[in-house]
């Protein structure tokens, strides 16, 4: 039997590559590339995008390839996609969740610790010989010990944070659009009222239009001059200007950024300031979950063309799929 074609844009794990090319005909496309760049006659043969490296997936791909039916996405977080054009067509979307979990858990509570208790500032003053020409790095002014953290965004990502603060002994609250059942965090409606009420904010929500602009200088003189935000869900999520603003006047104490909102490049501000620590989108960078969330990405292509049926389809479109 014919494999089926394939497109494969965008940057994936090379055992991901490898496992695709067994088993479809693959048509790669990298860099900034146009449409065009695909020849009509495969084009015309393409019934599925297994889409890497936030590579956009606009209109005007979706409308080059007419026989396309599903889009695999490498990742949790899906914007970029032109989803509505996608349910226009009837064309399946899925993601990659729960594998990445843990890993990105453990990222943010890695960058959380780093933020709050200046362990990369210390680490330079280390390496510059600074610890035995001046001596010992300074107190922190912050600590974990006395802190609520108040959770944006408690999905499966969100509730790993929260379980890994629980062990630590550090309050959890949370805002949501509408409260989770069974969950033993005090939930908040609003999201300045949480930012209130706590002086901790873990960024956890996908970059989508409701959400962008959402953690803006409202938000940030709500949490306050001890206040700290992380950032791990979407870059788009967080104002950066009024962030780099807050920053600069300790409207908030400090922030630990692992997304930007024009990834890769990184707004200069952020750094000349001493008080944040940046991360390049290393969330879920290990090769063990970023085979785990290629595998995925196949196996939703190879159960939709052998049995019709997406494993992780996300609710934006069809699917189940219309008699």
């Amino acid at each position: 039997m014919a494999k089926v074609d394939i497109l494969v844009p965008g940057l994936l794990p090379a055992k991901s590559v490898e496992t695709l090319r067994g088993l479809f005909a693959c048509h790669r496309l990298e860099g900034h590339v146009g449409v065009d760049a695909i020849p009509a006659d495969v084009a015309g043969r393409i019934r599925g995008i297994a889409r890497g490296g936030h590579f956009p997936v606009g209109r005007d791909l979706i409308d080059r390839l007419p026989a396309l039916e599903i889009i695999a996405n490498f990742g949790v977080g899906y914007d970029g996609i032109d989803l509505a054009r996608c349910a226009e067509r009837g064309i399946v979307v899925t993601n990659t969740p729960d594998v990445l979990t843990e890993e990105v858990a453990d990222t943010a509570l890695g960058l959380l610790l780093m933020t709050v208790r200046e362990l990369s500032a210390a680490e330079r003053h280390l390496r510059a010989g600074r610890w035995e020409r001046e001596g010992t790095y300074r107190l922190t002014p912050a600590t974990l010990r006395n802190r609520t953290v108040g959770i944006a965004g408690l999905g499966r990502i969100g509730l790993a944070i929260a379980r890994r603060l629980d062990a630590m002994n550090v309050p959890v609250v949370y805002h949501t659009r509408s409260p989770k059942p069974g969950v033993p965090y005090r939930y908040y409606a609003d999201l300045i009222d949480m930012a209130k009420a706590v002086d901790t904010l873990i960024v956890v929500l996908p970059g989508t239009a409701a959400t962008r602009g959402a953690v803006d200088a409202a938000v940030l003189r709500a949490l306050g001059p001890d206040g700290i935000l992380v950032n791990i869900g979407r870059g788009s999520v967080v104002d950066e200007p009024a962030l780099i603003e807050a920053l600069r006047s300790r409207t908030i104490h400090a922030a630990g950024l692992d997304v930007f909102a024009d990834e890769p490049r990184v707004p200069a501000e952020l750094f000349d300031l001493d008080n944040v620590v940046l991360l390049p989108h290393v969330g879920s960078a290990s090769v063990f979950t970023r085979d785990a969330m290629g595998q995925l990405m196949i196996d939703n292509l190879t159960s939709w063309f052998e049995a019709g049926k997406p494993l992780t389809p996300v609710p934006e479109t069809p699917w189940p799929a219309k008699a």
